[in-house]
Order: C-alpha cells, then structure tokens, then sequence
C-alpha cells in the first residue's frame, strides 16, 4: 500500500471539514471564557452589562461557526470558490454584525460598551488562540498537536 504523496493530501484528512473544526474547537475554547467576561461586564456595568455581554459572545460565536461552515462548504468545490467565500463571507459577515447591532441599539436590556467591547475582545481573542494551535497542526498535516490544557 503507498503513502499518500507531499502534494496529495491522504483521503481521510482531505474530506474532514476543517475550518468548521476550526470554528467548533473555537467556540468551545469561548465558553470556558465566557463565564468570566459576563461577570467582568456585571460588575463593570451590572445587570445589563451582563446581558450584552453574554449577547455579544453568542454574536461572536454564530460568527465564527456561520464563517466555518461557508469556508468548509467552499473548500469542497474549488480554491477560486474558497477565496471569494473568505472575502465575500467576510463582507457579508460583518454587515450582517452592523445590522444587528443596529438593531439593537436602544433596547433596555443592551448596554452597547460592554456588548462591541466584548464582541471584539472574544473574536480577537479566539481567533489569536486558535492560531496558536491551527499554526502547530500546519507544519505537520497529518497530525494533530497534542492536546494542552486551552
């Protein structure tokens, strides 16, 4: 039986949905953070800091799965796909976060520091975490880092 070559990915690891592994692992990785950024934002800015807070994690979290699952569906059909996905879901994206915070903006529940404060700190914050691990799988495609604490 021959090994798979350099060029051509083995068949198991070509049909996983990566960037959707991506986007879960990163949302899991989120939810042990997100009891202490709601408590942070309570005692900040209490009960309504709290609820935006907690709304702007899921903002954050339906974002990242929602990029995933576009990137993964993308990645099956061609790389000029992938790329137009990446920019154009990117666009779309973000619109779709203007929208919604528009959206909510005035509402009584919704404090809007705490709620685009927490929504940037837990992208940047995921996307920095996931990088240090996507990064270490990168140089060894085959095989996965192994499993350290976060």
């Amino acid at each position: 039986m021959s090994q798979p070559s350099a060029a051509q990915p083995a068949p198991a690891l070509a049909a996983r949905p990566v960037e959707r592994e991506v986007a879960v692992d990163a949302v899991r990785r989120g939810l042990v953070a997100a009891p202490v950024l709601v408590a942070v934002a309570a005692a900040v800015w209490g009960g309504r800091g709290a609820a935006s807070a907690a709304f702007g994690m899921g903002l954050a979290f339906a974002n990242l799965v929602l990029s995933g699952a576009l990137l993964s569906r993308a990645a099956r059909i061609s790389p000029a796909v992938l790329g137009a996905a990446a920019l154009g879901g990117y666009v779309v994206r973000l619109g779709l976060l203007a929208a919604v915070l528009f959206a909510v903006e005035g509402q009584p529940w919704v404090a809007m520091a705490p709620l685009v404060l927490t929504l940037a700190v837990t992208h940047l914050g995921l996307l920095v975490m996931e990088a240090r691990h996507v990064s270490a799988s990168l140089a060894f495609p085959a095989m996965r880092p192994a499993k350290r604490g976060f």
